[in-house]
């Protein structure tokens, strides 16, 4: 369990700095990048232990740096999305109001 408390708060906090890299990060929250992050990172961290990745010599590395890479690139991949979504459809928006 201490490993998946790890995994949480790391990826909690990679979440956190990825939103504050971004450069279109007030067209969603803050809490939208660690909460993929989290999310992802935790669910693999559960799926690599009920595989009995932890147990096994030589492979107990897996649930401790895998849930973290693949938290890490779900948030990059979330805000890269949110982020060009958001501003494409707040521009369209935008321009319809100006338009009237």
């Amino acid at each position: 369990m201490l490993s998946l408390i790890v995994v949480a708060m790391i990826t909690v906090a990679v979440g956190f700095v990825v939103w504050a890299n971004d450069k279109r990060h007030t067209k969603y929250g803050i809490s939208v990048p660690a909460g993929v992050a989290a999310f992802v990172g935790m669910l693999s961290w559960i799926i690599f232990m009920a595989a009995g990745f932890g147990y096994q010599p030589g492979l107990t590395w897996i649930p401790w740096i895998l849930p973290l890479i693949l938290g890490a690139a779900a948030s990059i991949a979330a805000v890269v999305y949110l982020g060009r979504t958001r501003a494409r459809h707040d521009t369209e928006r935008l321009t319809a109001i100006l338009k009237l």
